[in-house]
């Protein structure tokens, strides 16, 4: 089955505060441009190296509350695991 979500409004506006703020890492850049790739588009899935970069954008606790907004968003649009 096909997985249909698409990032929402709210997500949408922390992916792109994300993108827009300086000192944002690769990671949270990564998760948050698949984010944004995303928004109004169901047909586009997370790749397997944007779902890793969200990952370790949820894992670090050094990441702002935004960027994970962002990072969870991705994951949220990616392929399951393995079967």
């Amino acid at each position: 089955m096909a997985n249909l979500k698409t990032t929402g409004n709210k997500a949408a506006t922390a992916a792109s505060k994300t993108l827009n703020n300086g000192s944002t890492g690769a990671n949270s850049r990564t998760a948050a441009a698949s984010a944004l790739s995303q928004t109004h588009t169901p047909q586009k899935q997370t790749s397997a190296a944007a779902a890793t970069a969200a990952s370790k954008v949820l894992r670090d606790g050094r990441t702002s509350t935004t960027s994970k907004s962002a990072a969870a968003s991705t994951l949220a649009q990616a392929r399951g695991g393995k079967k």
